[in-house]
């Protein structure tokens, strides 16, 4: 089998006449004198489910912390939705069409589930400070929108009856789904999941995959996801990129993936002769 150059942007068919929703061109970062990310190029269709696997310590929540501005990168550009974020930081390239889940459940646990999603509306809240302090109709008016929003999103995952619970108090699924919905309430194009299905049994994953690809026909955005479950990212994704000390090694479908020899190193090591 022929396999990818890891620097041929890898797109599938529907996306290819439309502008990506992320190019990155050579991004790197350096820490003092160690490189946790080099040469990273990589590109995600407009509605790509796409898949970013690697060992452990390859660098792949460094290049979720990249794109979302948590670092901000030592070399290269990032273009999303066609535009150079350069000098972005984090509340600006979330305005511009990003949005992310943690790997560890990040949730205002004592609030409510509403008022999780509406803390992630924050960016349609469009009236001002003095307008909320003195509570005038144009405040009230923005409220009963973002309110009926938040119970609209909850709606389609099912969860509206859950609106009035305290975050903390829900099953661990439910928190992770929550996330999901509260990321998407910043009206991302681009949401990524780091490790999504960490902690779920065999049936909240496969919740999880049939979840992802809601997002994905309903609201029609990209989605990269880090994950370690292996019949989550070959089930789900289109298109997969190898991260290894730092540097892509492989891209292609889940079958040329399965079958790169040195992924399969990557993973297992090297067989000695």
């Amino acid at each position: 089998m022929n396999f990818r150059d890891p620097k041929t942007p890898f797109i599938p068919e529907r996306d290819k006449n439309m502008t990506p929703v992320i190019e990155c061109v050579e991004l790197g970062i350096d820490f003092g004198g160690l490189t946790a990310v080099d040469d990273f190029n990589f590109t995600l269709g407009r509605t790509e489910i796409g898949g970013l696997i690697g060992p452990n310590g390859a660098g792949k929540t460094t290049v979720f912390n990249l794109l979302t501005k948590v670092y901000q990168p030592t070399r290269g550009r990032m273009i999303l939705n066609g535009q150079d974020t350069k000098n972005m930081n984090t509340i600006q390239v979330n305005r511009a069409g990003i949005a992310r889940t943690f790997q560890n459940i990040r949730l205002f646990k004592d609030l409510t589930v509403l008022d999780n999603v509406l803390i992630g509306l924050h960016n349609e809240m469009d009236y001002r400070l003095f307008g909320a302090v003195f509570r005038l109709p144009g405040y009230w008016r923005a409220e009963r929108i973002a309110r009926g929003r938040a119970m609209e999103l909850l709606s389609i995952f099912d969860m509206a009856d859950l609106a009035d619970k305290k975050a903390g108090s829900l099953p661990y699924g439910a928190q992770r789904r929550l996330e999901i919905v509260r990321a998407l309430a910043t009206n991302p194009s681009l949401l990524l999941l780091d490790e999504p299905a960490a902690g779920m049994n065999p049936s909240e994953t496969e919740e999880l995959m049939q979840n992802i690809r809601k997002i994905r026909d309903t609201f029609l955005i990209s989605i990269l996801l880090i994950e370690h479950d292996m019949n989550l990212v070959m089930g789900i994704c289109e298109g997969i990129a190898v991260l290894n000390y730092g540097k892509i090694i492989a891209k292609g479908t889940p079958d040329e993936i399965k079958s790169n020899p040195q992924v399969i190193e990557a993973y297992l090591g090297k067989k000695d002769h």
